[in-house]
């Protein structure tokens, strides 16, 4: 298996605001999406999604696929892009926290060895 970095212990994510009461959040590393009402919602919805995507390639079935798994190819480029621009306008340009789109990332769980 190989090693992981300490600057790879995140994972980088946006969530966008579809529609009212609709929220679609994405792990760009792993090519994820997961949905909920809330920002709050989708968010959490996509770490649990991560968590579990991870904890089985580490320990669960497809450990033997973990190098596979964990290296897999990212989201495609037009969802990279939005999250490079939503980054530079959250951090340039608007320090609103209830915005339609929020770049945020979620930590990889970590599984200690025995």
């Amino acid at each position: 298996m190989t090693t992981i970095r300490p600057t790879e212990l995140e994972v980088r994510c946006y969530a966008e605001r579809e529609a009212p009461g609709l929220w679609i959040a994405i792990c760009l590393d792993f090519d994820l999406a997961a949905q909920g009402e809330t920002f709050e919602e989708a968010k959490r919805s996509l770490g649990a999604m991560v968590d579990d995507y991870v904890r089985d390639a580490w320990e669960g079935e497809d450990k033997p696929y973990a190098d596979h798994f964990l290296n897999r190819r990212q989201a495609p480029l037009r969802y990279w892009l939005k999250f490079w621009w939503f980054s530079l306008w959250r951090n340039t340009w608007s320090k609103r926290r209830n915005g339609m789109h929020r770049p945020f990332n979620s930590n990889l769980p970590l599984v200690l060895s025995h």
